[in-house]
């Protein structure tokens, strides 16, 4: 006999799929929808040929329309700046491209990073993999048993990454398929996804999404990317709290972005809206130095200057780490408050 109740979570699962497939992926047609004059933005729009653009309806309906300076719109519209070739800016600021296998990059002792998928719901203008070569490390389904054999045969590695791309543009079979691998391997004790999909477009987190990686045996941490307030809807919140009741850790990493969080004001608000959420702060990045993202660069000096007063305002456990990633280290580096006074 039929049943009634998959043939629902089948429907509800490509929700988001079909929400991912509308997304704007044409400056003028999003410059129209927030109301901002096309003619204004002749010489950003361009910027298009060098990284492409992709913002889902979601993201953009939280942005204020009719001002250039929204800082959700910032992250995501081609600007003509990404044209400038800046001393110190490269294509891979953080020596990725050499991988332990096909799709691993074991950077860390005790943890691994699994490109599952090369493809992101949203294309930030900032974006450190912005000029990754994903085609080359773009992995079936067979070479993942490298990967796993890997895993399996290096016992100091205790924890795994999901990454990309963007992990969950992966479908839920395959995620679930790999994960359980994965927590089968004895000295794995956690499973971390990095995923800013969700912020960009809630329904990714479906019930066919929280099914399988709530029922995990291992600990559970979901990582999200919000840079701003803004980015924290209703819609995600809701979403949030059903995976939280099930006891998944919620953190949340941002990058300090010029002209989008770049004030005390911006990061304490953040980091409300976060807490609101169910979601800890864990890392702020500065902006990891990749050609064609030199307008978002925040100064060290002003870093630790926003981050004095927001050390002033917020209780500890709100405080994001201020961190940068340096190639070949073997962790975030943090950046030292107490040597500038």
């Amino acid at each position: 006999m039929e049943q009634i109740i998959p043939k629902k979570a089948i429907s509800v699962e490509h929700n988001w799929q079909k929400e991912l497939a509308n997304s704007f992926t044409s400056p003028e047609k999003l410059l129209s929808f927030l109301d901002l004059p096309a003619k204004d933005y002749e010489q950003d729009s361009k910027a298009r040929r060098l990284f492409p653009m992709r913002v889902p309806r979601h993201f953009a309906s939280l942005m204020e329309k009719g001002n250039p300076k929204d800082p959700l719109f910032l992250q995501v519209m081609p600007l003509k700046e990404e044209f400038s070739i800046e001393p110190g800016y490269t294509k891979d600021p953080l020596d990725e491209h050499d991988t332990a296998c096909k799709g691993l990059l074991h950077k860390y002792d005790s943890r691994v990073l699994l490109m599952v998928r090369t493809g992101c719901a949203v294309n930030c203008r900032y974006c450190f993999r912005r000029h990754f070569p994903y085609a080359d490390n773009a992995v079936n389904k067979a070479q993942w048993q490298e990967a796993i054999a890997y895993i399996a045969g290096n016992p100091a590695i205790n924890e795994v990454i999901f990454s990309g791309g963007d992990p969950l543009m992966a479908k839920d079979d395959h995620l679930a398929e790999l994960a359980k691998e994965i927590a089968a391997i004895p000295h794995i004790k956690r499973l971390r996804i990095h995923t800013r999909l969700p912020v960009v477009l809630p329904e990714r987190l479906d019930n066919a999404f929280s099914g399988w990686f709530t029922q995990l045996p291992i600990q559970k941490i979901l990582v999200l990317h919000v840079n701003h307030a803004n980015e924290v809807s209703p819609a995600l919140k809701r979403r949030l709290e059903t995976l939280r009741n099930q006891g998944v850790t919620l953190l949340n990493q941002s990058v300090l972005l010029e002209g989008v969080n770049d004030s005390a004001d911006a990061l304490c608000e953040l980091s409300e809206s976060l807490f609101e959420a169910g979601v800890l702060p864990y890392y702020l990045h500065v902006l990891d130095k990749v050609q064609g993202a030199s307008h978002f660069y925040v100064s060290d000096d002003k870093a630790r200057e926003i981050m004095r007063e927001a050390i002033k305002r917020l209780p500890g456990f709100l405080v994001p780490k201020l961190v940068r990633e340096i190639g070949a280290q073997p962790g975030k580096t943090p950046i030292d408050l107490q040597l500038h006074p």
